[in-house]
């Protein structure tokens, strides 16, 4: 993946020179255009009942907008574990987008200080899920995650709100 990526950046590197000489296109306006590396990611995950019927809920922004959004109904769950599902599924979209840089917004307390290591993972179902987030993230060039109010993570939280309500109509 390391040698993709560093062809990828080649490639981009010598279109960039090519629009320069052709347009005279200013080097602000080429990294506009490029923007898709770094990513803002909006992860929830919830369940109906602790454990209970489960989803997440992911929306995907670069450049402020909306690149990718989906939910998923993940069957029967806690909702401590929804929330790691929705960020590992969230992070394998990003890595098969070609992030380098990740900003995280989740609103679980819990799993921001866990990632921050403020808190341990006592946990014996989430160890797993932690030590496959964090396989993951370290394969970003730059990774951070923020703890928000429900109130901001509300595109998210409606995705998972709608998975399991169609999982539920469906059943």
């Amino acid at each position: 993946m390391a040698a993709a990526k560093r062809n990828l950046k080649l490639w981009i590197w010598k279109k960039y020179n090519q629009l320069l000489s052709d347009f005279r296109l200013p080097i602000v306006e080429f990294f506009k255009i490029i923007n898709f590396m770094k990513l803002t990611i909006f992860t929830d995950g919830g369940a109906r009942g602790n454990p209970g019927n489960a989803g997440i809920g992911i929306v995907i922004k670069s450049g402020g907008k909306t690149v990718k959004e989906y939910g998923k109904y993940i069957g029967e769950t806690t909702n401590n574990q929804a929330e790691y599902k929705a960020l590992l599924s969230a992070l394998e979209t990003a890595c098969a987008m070609g992030a380098d840089e990740i900003d995280l917004f989740m609103d679980s307390e819990l799993i921001v200080k866990q990632l921050k290591g403020e808190y341990k993972v006592k946990n014996a179902d989430l160890a797993p899920l932690y030590l496959k987030v964090h396989n993951l993230r370290v394969g970003f060039k730059r990774f951070t995650v923020t703890h928000v109010m429900r109130e901001k993570n509300k595109e998210a939280d409606k995705l998972v709100n709608q998975a399991i309500d169609q999982y539920l109509k469906n059943k």
